[in-house]
C-alpha cells in the first residue's frame, strides 16, 4: 500500500560518508557514556523497596519528597501512576533496616506531613486470619492509605540483571544467525552492525540522561532489535530485486532506488507505530514512560541506521549484482554462441 510514490530516486548514498561519520561519533559517545556513567538500574535489578500509597486528594509530590528526604534513605524516587492520587515510591536497599521498619517509617512520615497520626487497625480476613494494618488518621479522615509494599532482595535483583543480560545476548545471537542464513555475507554484516548500533545508541541515551533502566526498558530494547531487523530486511530485499530488474544501474543507483521505493511504506509503518508510542508516552503515566521513551529513540534511530548504516555498509563492502545473481550451469545451452556472456 502506498500513499504516494516518489518518481525520482533520492541520492542517499551520495551523502553516506557524512552520515557514517555522524554514526561513528554518536556510537563512540554512547560507548563513552556507558563506560563512564553507566546505567541507572531500577530496584528490580539493584534490590530495594517499592511502596504504593493512595491519597484522598491529588498528591503533592514535592511535599512527599521533602518528607521522605528527612528519613535519610538515599535516592528515593517518587512519581504518580494511574491517577494523580496514586503515588509510587521506590527506595534503595537498606542493608541495616528490615523492610517492615522501612515501610512503617515511610508511611509515618507521609502521614505526619498530612497532619495525621498512624494507628494500627485489626480485622479478620475472609479466611479467618487476624490481620493488622496501619492507617493514617487525621481531622479530615484517612488522608493517606497504604496500598501495598514490595521488597526485592539483592540476590533477586542480581538474578534479574543476569537473566536480562542473557535474554538480550540470546536475542542478538538469534538475529545474527537468522541474518547469516537469510542474506549474503555482505548484507548480513551490514544488518548486524546496524542492529548493534541501535542497541548501543539506546543504552547511551539512558546512560547520558541517567534515565531509569528497568525490565520494561529491557523489553523495549528487545522490541527495537526486531523492529530494526525488519526494516533492514525490507530494504535489502528491495535491493536484491532492483539488482535483478535494473541491469544498467550502478550499485549506488540500485541502493538509492531501493531505499526510495520503500519510503512510502517506511513513513506509513513508522508513523503509525510512533503515534501509538507517543500515546503511551503522553497518557501511559510513569509506568510506561521510559518504555515508550526507549521505543521512540529506537524507532528514530532504526530508520536512520537501516538507510545510512546498513545500506551504506553494504555499499562500502562492495555489494554488486554478481553477489546476488549467479548463473546456473543447467540453464546454459552449450550450443548457444552467446552462452556464458555477462550482461
Amino acid at each position: 500500500m502506498e500513499f504516494f510514490r516518489i518518481k525520482r530516486d533520492i541520492p542517499f548514498m551520495r551523502h553516506a560518508l557524512v552520515f557514517n561519520a555522524i554514526s561513528i561519533v554518536t556510537f563512540l559517545a554512547a560507548v563513552f557514556f556507558l563506560a563512564t556513567r553507566g546505567l541507572h538500574l531500577s530496584i528490580e535489578f539493584t534490590g530495594g523497596t517499592v511502596i504504593e500509597v493512595n491519597y484522598a486528594q491529588a498528591a503533592d509530590l514535592p511535599k512527599v519528597r521533602t518528607a521522605l528526604d528527612k528519613l535519610g534513605f538515599g535516592d528515593v524516587q517518587v512519581q504518580n501512576f494511574g491517577t494523580p492520587r496514586d503515588v509510587l515510591i521506590r527506595l534503595p536497599l537498606q542493608a541495616d533496616i528490615k523492610q517492615a521498619e522501612v515501610v512503617a517509617r515511610v508511611f509515618g512520615a507521609l502521614c505526619s506531613a498530612e497532619g495525621g497520626a498512624v494507628s494500627t487497625q485489626q480485622f479478620v480476613s475472609d479466611k479467618g486470619e487476624a490481620i493488622s494494618k496501619a492507617a493514617c488518621n487525621a481531622a479530615a479522615g484517612e488522608t493517606v492509605h497504604l496500598q501495598r509494599s514490595e521488597f526485592v532482595g539483592p540476590q533477586v535483583g542480581s538474578e534479574l540483571a543476569r537473566d536480562g543480560a542473557y535474554a538480550l545476548a540470546a536475542t542478538i545471537i538469534g538475529i545474527m544467525i537468522y541474518l547469516a542464513f537469510r542474506f549474503e555475507w555482505k548484507f548480513s554484516i551490514a544488518a548486524i552492525v546496524a542492529n548493534m548500533h541501535d542497541v548501543i545508541i539506546i543504552l547511551g541515551f539512558f546512560a547520558f540522561f541517567q534515565w531509569e533502566f528497568s525490565l520494561s526498558v529491557l523489553a523495549a530494547v528487545l522490541a527495537v532489535l526486531g523492529y530494526s531487523v525488519n526494516e533492514s530486511v525490507v530494504i535489502f530485499d528491495r535491493i536484491r530485486e532492483a539488482f535483478r530488474r535494473y541491469r544498467k544501474l550502478t550499485p549506488h543507483e540500485v541502493i538509492d532506488h531501493a531505499i526510495t521505493s520503500t519510503m512510502s511504506r517506511t513513513i506509513i509503518t513508522h508513523g503509525s507505530t510512533q503515534m501509538m508510542v507517543l500515546s503511551m508516552l503522553i497518557f501511559g503515566g510513569a509506568t510506561l514512560h521510559y518504555f515508550a521513551l526507549a521505543l521512540t529513540v529506537g524507532i528514530l534511530f532504526g530508520i536512520y541506521s537501516s538507510v545510512f548504516v546498513a545500506a551504506a555498509i553494504a555499499m562500502w563492502l562492495g555489494v554488486k549484482r554478481e553477489d546476488l545473481v549467479s548463473a546456473s550451469t543447467k540453464d546454459i545451452d552449450r550450443n548457444d554462441p552467446n552462452a556464458g556472456a555477462a550482461v
